[in-house]
């Protein structure tokens, strides 16, 4: 009797273990596409110049060119004269480049509705090394053709004033000029929302460190929906935030992993990028905390329903940023693996 209990009790458990087996392959979430193939040599980068590490990657404000953020063809751009800034079209030919001898670590972007271009400084000084001094922490306003319009922070200082930041990630600018910073990356860093009005005076700010609705453990990137609400990618805390533009708490979303990238289409489709979930330890480990694998999500504004999921095949890091252009077409940026990708269809 006790022998056919057990049998019992290992048929359910097998039976049960096979039900979610199958549930995963029809959920989006865990069901990757495989009508996708990567093309890594799409962007042609200027004679001489290797991509490097790549937080930040956008679509021009009129749909017809792709900015690039990249860390100076290498890890960082200390001591560097490269351009970290470059613009290509949408057929991935190089159009111009500037911004050398300014950064420490390139980060963030966002193109604003007039074509300026804004990033962020996600380092600053450590003490050790002279030529980081007086860099970093800073947000930077450029016009499009390269001319610098506006700093924000205090250069080579951190800190968590009104006008001061520490690693600052991401930056937006709503259509209404105002500029959302998310501010900080971890460690001793900050874990906050910055804003400020579009001459650069500061509004409010809201967040600390924390899991609570609100709170930040990395606010990584930053997307607007078409009825202006505020997503963050609260990398940290493995889920995305959604407020509205006073900071208020809408909602919350846990199904895309651990957000790194962000960015919002045309048609309020929301791409999300989980870069770090299986880089901490396989996917339910103890040393990750996230359900899911690496890769690329989308899904409505409206729900938050996954209707893609593309599995990242390492090859040659996971990727960080995420864009889409006007027809569709899906690119990505890796940091790790220093490496621009666009995604086209089988």
């Amino acid at each position: 009797m006790n022998e056919l209990k057990k049998i019992k009790k290992l048929t359910f458990f097998f039976w049960f273990l096979s039900g979610i087996a199958i549930a995963q392959a029809d959920d989006a979430r865990f069901s990757p596409s495989e009508d996708f193939e990567i093309d890594y040599n799409f962007f042609k980068m200027p004679p001489g110049r290797s991509i490097g590490s790549t937080a930040g990657i956008y679509l021009g404000h009129d749909g017809a060119s792709i900015w690039i953020f990249d860390r100076c063809g290498a890890n960082d751009c200390v001591g560097s004269n490269v351009n970290p800034i470059m613009q290509f079209d949408l057929d991935g030919n190089h159009l111009q480049s500037f911004g050398a001898n300014i950064f420490i670590r390139p980060h963030g972007m966002h193109i604003d509705t007039d074509g300026n271009v804004w990033v962020t400084d996600g380092e600053g000084p450590n003490g050790e090394d002279p030529r980081r001094e007086g860099k970093g922490h800073q947000v930077f306003k450029f016009g499009p053709r390269g001319d610098l319009l506006m700093e924000l922070g205090k250069a080579g200082i951190s800190g968590d004033g009104q006008y001061e930041f520490n690693q600052p990630s991401s930056v937006l600018v709503a259509p209404n000029g105002d500029i959302f910073i998310g501010d900080g990356h971890g460690g001793n860093s900050n874990s906050r929302i910055m804003k400020y009005n579009s001459r650069g005076e500061f509004i409010k700010t809201w967040g600390e460190a924390g899991s609570e609705p609100g709170n930040f453990a990395v606010p990584h990137d930053l997307a607007m929906d078409a009825s202006g609400r505020l997503f963050v990618g609260d990398r940290g805390n493995n889920r995305v935030q959604v407020f509205d533009q006073e900071g208020n708490f809408i909602l919350q979303w846990e199904q895309f992993g651990r957000p790194s990238g962000l960015f919002i289409d045309a048609n309020d489709m929301l791409y999300v990028t989980d870069s770090s979930s299986e880089n901490s330890g396989p996917a339910g480990s103890s040393r990750n905390n996230s359900l899911y694998a690496e890769g690329l999500r989308a899904a409505s504004v409206k729900d938050g329903f996954i209707t893609l999921f593309i599995k990242d095949p390492y090859e040659n890091g996971s990727q960080e940023g995420i864009m889409v252009d006007n027809a569709g077409n899906i690119y990505g940026s890796l940091t790790a693996g220093m490496a621009l990708r666009k995604y086209t269809l089988k």
